[in-house]
């Protein structure tokens, strides 16, 4: 103990000399920088400044479940501006060069005829004057804004112009001139042209044009050619909706904290719709960045890479380009022959009964699902547009907009709700028989009206079809058979089974859709059990997707499990050599209903096609592949829908069908479409290049067969 406390003053001592030693070393540094090279040190901070600049990755790519191209990156050059070779000592001085090389660029742009970045909305007029570009109002408005020509809302082209003339000391050229060198300008600082911010003057320039500006590089200071790369859309009506587009960020409102982390700028592209809007985080990758070194003067100094760019992921779709093209052909052909066969009906009755034939067909859709992973491999909406001209070209933008009848805006196929008739029968037979309300042999009397309430005439059925049990009611499609089952059920518990089956409950599918309509108490109240009747047969407020009524078809197909429906096959990293996504079939929902009950509807959406008098059997009887099917036709405030849903092979499904003509009247048109998407799907039919649905010979020979024995209507 005593021992220890001689050694107490020594351990005090040592503990005040370590902080007085750290000291020294802070203060002799300290001496070294302000007293000893205190110049060296000043000069180099004068003379250099350090800036990181982010560098753009590549984007992936978007392909089709062949590997066939989307939406890819088209490699170009581009002319670009960088500051740090523009700038100059003084303000003066660097805009006097800046103006010369833009002149400079213009003049050999337009010589080759080489379009270049111009949003400038004003124009020269014929007396050497500037005049505001009709229909550019929102663009005028921030021309005339604080940060731009600084004038006020009412202020003309002139004014404007003369503004903006002095504040980029634009001097000693013509009108035409310098109206092209603010038009830069002014974009320039739009688009916050700096070190940080190269500025992109032309894209996807010829090669002719990159040899004259290599050759001019000298009197171009701070222009450089670049290879860049652009968006590069194949066949943009195939599937519009879902492909989607890119574009800017909307407006400063979205361009949030989120973005800003993201290493975003407010005029970065990204998408906006579509796969393109939804995988943004895996199509963009992740930007780079490099330290650029300059001197006092803006001079370019040095520059180190502090992260490389990480390119996108590429994105393969479920959907099979051939088979979406022929559901895109096939429901042109037919939604346009429907309509010419109403007003040709029209005509013949006009002084008779005179609407209602579908003279009033305009739309329709289509899906096709893979029923063991529940891809989808064909989304058909008619009529569909061109996504690439719809983003450049106003007036035909304006077009697609103003089009109440067709709708080409609207994905007939995810978001378009259609009443479906019939089509809605397997599902309320699959929770009348859950239920115990019905057996396979429960035998129902048709007389061709329903009669469990007196006085009902507005419950009737297309025939009379004496005592039938439930394979005959399903291949005849009797409606008073189904009102009975419907009225036993309740409203309730149908619909319960019916979001199971994926009626008025959205898919999972990863772009917009619609969850449709499911009739009830909900939607109308007080509610009848005459409008359950009614729903019971697809009729009431009952509206669903082309997508949810396929999505029921291969529900049954699955004995009962829903699968939840994808459009991504798989995601690989750019390169397309790792796979690191591959699609596996999710469950969305069972529906509850025994594999004996299930068997039993399938039984009878077989009969739809393969009973002499199903209501299919004309279209399909003689197919080579065995289908299930269900037919529908609803009443609506014009035209019947026509409505199919089933799968293929009956014994075996590999794909379901859902095709819906709004208005289309005559089943046949519908069912010829169907006809369409099996023969593609099982025997290559394919589009030919005039947009013509063309068969291998050896399925022509079987068609016309077929056609000679159904005798349904060509289209």
């Amino acid at each position: 103990m005593e021992e220890t406390k001689k050694n107490r003053p020594y351990r005090f001592l040592a503990l005040a000399l370590v902080p007085l030693l750290v000291l020294g070393i802070y203060v002799a540094r300290l001496y070294d920088w302000q007293i000893l090279n205190g110049e060296t040190w000043l000069t180099t901070a004068d003379h250099s400044t350090q800036t990181v600049v982010t560098m753009t990755s590549a984007r992936g790519e978007i392909l089709d479940s062949q590997g066939n191209p989307l939406a890819v990156n088209q490699t170009g050059y581009s002319v670009v501006f960088n500051w740090l070779y523009l700038k100059q000592s003084t303000t003066e001085e660097t805009n006097r060069t800046e103006n010369a090389t833009i002149h400079m660029l213009i003049t050999l742009l337009d010589e080759k005829g080489v379009e270049w970045l111009d949003t400038l909305p004003i124009v020269c007029t014929e007396s050497g004057g500037y005049a505001f570009k009709e229909g550019e109002e929102k663009e005028i408005a921030v021309l005339k804004g604080k940060d731009y020509a600084d004038v006020n809302s009412y202020a003309d082209a002139d004014t404007c112009m003369a503004n903006l003339i002095q504040k980029y000391q634009v001097e000693g050229y013509t009108p035409e001139e310098t109206r092209d060198i603010v038009s830069v300008r002014y974009n320039m600082v739009k688009e916050r042209f700096s070190t940080s911010y190269p500025y992109t003057f032309a894209e996807n320039i010829t090669a002719e044009c990159v040899a004259i500006i290599s050759e001019n590089s000298q009197k171009l200071p701070g222009v450089t050619v670049e290879v860049t790369t652009s968006r590069m859309y194949y066949d943009t009506s195939l599937i519009p909706q879902i492909v989607g587009q890119m574009g800017k960020i909307p407006s400063m409102d979205l361009y949030n904290q989120e973005l800003k982390d993201k290493g975003y700028q407010l005029d970065d592209l990204m998408g906006i719709s579509g796969i393109e809007s939804v995988f943004e985080d895996e199509l963009r990758g992740v930007p780079g960045e490099k330290m650029v070194e300059t001197t006092s003067t803006g001079q370019l100094a040095g520059e180190t890479v502090i992260r490389a760019p990480q390119a996108g992921q590429t994105i393969y779709l479920t959907i099979d380009s051939n088979l979406q093209r022929v559901a895109n052909a096939s429901l042109a052909k037919n939604v346009t022959a429907a309509r010419e066969n109403g007003e040709r009906l029209c005509e013949i009755r006009k002084n008779g009964e005179s609407s209602g034939h579908g003279e009033d067909c305009y739309q329709g859709g289509a899906v096709v699902l893979d029923v063991k992973t529940g891809g989808v491999l064909a989304a058909g909406s008619f009529p569909t547009y061109d996504s690439v001209l719809a983003q450049k070209d106003a007036s035909y933008y304006q077009s697609l907009l103003e089009d109440e009848n067709g709708k080409p805006l609207v994905n007939k196929a995810f978001s378009g709700a259609y009443a479906p008739g019939s089509c809605f029968k397997p599902v309320v037979a699959c929770a009348g028989l859950q239920e115990g309300v019905i057996t396979n042999t429960t035998q129902i009397t048709c007389t061709g009206k329903y009669t469990r309430f007196e006085n009902d005439n507005a419950h009737t059925c297309m025939s009379v079809h004496g005592s039938i049990n439930l394979r005959t009611a399903l291949a005849r499609s009797c409606n008073v058979y189904f009102f009975e089952v419907g009225y036993q059920l309740g409203i309730n518990p149908l619909n319960l089974y019916c979001q199971r089956f994926g009626l008025g409950v959205t898919t999972g599918v990863e772009v917009g859709e619609s969850s449709g309509r499911l009739a009830g108490p909900a939607i109308k109240n007080p509610w009848y059990d005459g409008d359950t009747l009614n729903a019971s047969i697809g009729q009431s407020d009952n509206a669903f997707t082309p997508l949810q009524l396929a999505t029921m078809a291969a529900t049954i197909a699955n004995d009962g499990t829903r699968l939840k429906t994808t459009l991504i096959s798989q995601i690989t990293d750019y390169t397309r050599s790792e796979i690191l996504y591959s699609i596996t079939p999710e469950v969305a929902a069972e529906a509850g209903v025994s594999q004996e009950y299930l068997d039993y509807v399938k039984e009878g959406m077989e009969a739809v096609v393969n009973d002499p008098r199903g209501t299919a059997h004309s279209s399909l009887g003689d197919y080579p592949v065995s289908v299930a099917g269900k037919t529908g036709t609803a009443q609506t405030n014009g035209s019947d829908n026509v409505v199919f849903i089933g799968y293929a092979p009956a014994d075996d499904p590999q794909i379901a069908i859902a095709v819906v003509l709004e208005h289309g009247d005559v089943s046949s048109y519908c069912q010829n479409v169907v006809v369409d998407l099996l023969n593609a799907y099982f025997y290559d039919t394919t589009v030919d290049e005039n947009g013509n649905i063309y068969s291998p010979p050896q399925q022509q020979a079987m068609e016309q067969a077929a056609n000679a024995g159904s005798g349904r209507p060509e289209a």
